[in-house]
């Protein structure tokens, strides 16, 4: 600006035309070009400093020598030196750790460990969870007023509507995601695969078809729409009546584990500072000692163990009792079969 135009003429000026008429006086240049020298040896510094303080190799003086030029010149073969690319060091001597690389390798072992700890859930436990993220991908989707209609428990709508989606989707759904969701996801995980490794697969799977259709019920009646937390209560409720002596920790004291559901109904309500919380909870008491019952009190006291597993799911997710099946069939046919009753050929009686 200095240079192409008359700045000591410019604010003085009257029009542009005036200015125009007036090129840029001699000292005029040499002041734009001494501020110009200024700025270039300015920004120099900077970058040099800047430069040093990254050990930048290529601005560091190298050593030149006659006899290596000739030999280059010469078409000869040159001495071996050190590379010129050099890692980046911080301002202390050590080197500087690349950020994106790291981040992209930290994200990969995250995903990477995230996938093996799911894979690691055992099959049944592991259908479920991912029932639960497709409901609740769903509802944030939907919106809660379409999550009401679409997904929730309407006892009219299944029996005459057909609607026979409902009873499951209300037992998938866990709500919002927040923190509460993903302490109920943890509890579905952890109680869940606690209940397939102790009775099985097949077991599970009818222990959560069961709860399902005692769950619609008793939540038809409560008039609860979804029954997702009441499903975990179960699944407490009959883990700790296995073993209800065994001291657990709940909070920071220690309790008998029979009272940990009823600790966390407890919970629930002083968080939600309301009476209503603990509705789900008992909800899922009552199917769960329903279970319980049916399942381990009444065949003692003689009746039948109507909640067996079908032997077509033992068959189809259980292997090992398959092949035992398998293998005492093979055993039972090799003991009907009578050794040394035989004759060998051409050995007949005369």
């Amino acid at each position: 600006v200095f240079f192409f135009l008359p700045i000591d003429n410019l604010f003085t000026a009257k029009s542009i035309d005036e200015v125009n008429d007036h090129p840029p006086s001699k000292m005029n240049r040499i002041w734009a070009l001494f501020l110009l020298l200024q700025y270039c040896c300015s920004f120099g510094n900077d970058f040099l400093a800047e430069a040093a303080g990254r050990n930048l190799p290529f601005l560091v003086p190298q050593n030149l020598h006659t006899k290596n030029i000739l030999q280059e010149l010469r078409g000869g073969a040159k001495k071996k030196g050190k590379s010129r690319k050099s890692k980046q060091r911080t301002a202390t001597g050590g080197l500087k750790v690349q950020g994106s690389k790291k981040d992209a390798n930290e994200d990969k072992g995250l995903v990477s460990e995230a996938m093996k700890k799911y894979k690691g859930i055992l099959p049944v436990s592991r259908v479920y969870l991912t029932g639960v993220v497709i409901a609740t991908l769903m509802g944030h989707t939907l919106g809660e007023e379409l999550t009401q209609q679409i997904l929730a428990l309407d006892p009219t709508r299944v029996m005459y509507g057909f609607e026979l989606w409902r009873p499951f989707t209300a037992a998938l759904f866990l709500g919002p995601v927040s923190i509460g969701w993903l302490m109920n996801a943890y509890y579905l995980v952890q109680y869940g695969t606690s209940l397939e490794t102790a009775y099985g697969a097949a077991q599970f799977l009818t222990f959560l078809l069961s709860q399902i259709v005692v769950l619609s019920l008793v939540s038809s009646l409560f008039g609860q729409p979804f029954y997702a937390n009441s499903m975990i209560t179960a699944m407490l409720h009959v883990l700790s009546r296995a073993m209800p002596r065994q001291k657990v920790k709940w909070l920071v004291i220690t309790i008998p584990y029979w009272f940990l559901p009823y600790g966390l109904m407890i919970t629930d309500a002083l968080q939600a500072q309301s009476a209503m919380a603990v509705v789900p909870h008992v909800i899922g008491l009552l199917s769960g000692h329903f279970y319980h019952f049916h399942k381990f009190i009444w065949p003692k006291v003689g009746g039948e163990d109507w909640l067996v597993a079908p032997d077509f799911f033992i068959n189809r997710m259980e292997e090992d009792n398959s092949i035992k099946r398998k293998e005492k069939i093979a055993d039972a046919l090799k003991k009907t079969r009578k050794r040394g009753k035989g004759r060998k050929l051409g050995s007949g009686k005369k």
